[in-house]
């Protein structure tokens, strides 16, 4: 289930946003490449329904690939991110054409070539489509990896308490190491769709990303 959340703070896109670099195909997809083509770990980071070239998405990669990873930000929309003005595509009409089950398995010839490359450890990081939000308790008990699952107070479609049963399986049946954490005062999306001008939410997004970097360290280095 989507919610209306998924549509706040719409970012202004930047094509040539970002330190790294836009590439025709990696995997046979468009995307953003940032940090050393040397590193053996690697991260790929899954946007939201706003795309690849969100500013704060790009500026999250620029920050990840600063801590020695190579960063690819794939276009799964296919240049075809979701504009709110579109009347004639809400949400509900997108999305088909954008289904998240469609980019996992785009996903996979992109993990392909970075092992060709010689990348040996392999992380991702999605945020709202990008992110498993539509999964069950049943398939989080399916992890097969660690897992850091960061949540909002405010949000509708992965609200606190889901959040919390989410742990209670991962608990009792992955096996794998995992970190949840609920941030208070916040809205979904909040660590990826934020205002420069305001300075809890800033502060807020830092942390998570912060965390985020902390967790891929743990488990990719």
């Amino acid at each position: 289930m989507a919610s209306a959340q998924c549509c706040d703070n719409p970012p202004a896109l930047n094509p040539a946003g970002g330190e790294g670099k836009v590439v025709d195909s990696f995997g046979g997809l468009k995307a953003y490449l940032v940090g050393s083509d040397e590193s053996k770990a690697a991260v790929i980071l899954i946007s939201d329904i706003f795309g690849f070239e969100s500013p704060n998405l790009r500026k999250i990669a620029d920050k990840v690939a600063l801590s020695g990873y190579f960063v690819v930000v794939p276009d799964f929309l296919h240049g075809d991110p979701y504009t709110p003005e579109n009347a004639e595509r809400p949400r509900p009409v997108w999305i088909k054409s954008h289904a998240p089950k469609k980019g996992f398995e785009e996903a996979k010839p992109v993990i392909a070539a970075l092992k060709e490359k010689g990348v040996s450890a392999v992380g991702a990081a999605g945020y709202c489509w990008g992110e498993p939000n539509y999964s069950t308790c049943y398939l989080t008990s399916e992890v097969k990896c660690p897992i850091s699952i960061l949540g909002a107070e405010i949000d509708h479609v992965s609200p606190p308490e889901l959040i919390k049963q989410f742990e209670q399986v991962l608990s009792a049946n992955s096996g794998f190491a995992h970190f949840v954490k609920i941030f208070p005062g916040v809205a979904h999306g909040w660590s990826v769709r934020y205002s420069h001008d305001d300075a809890a939410a800033v502060a807020s997004a830092e942390e998570a990303m912060g965390d985020t970097i902390d967790w891929f360290n743990k488990n990719l280095k």
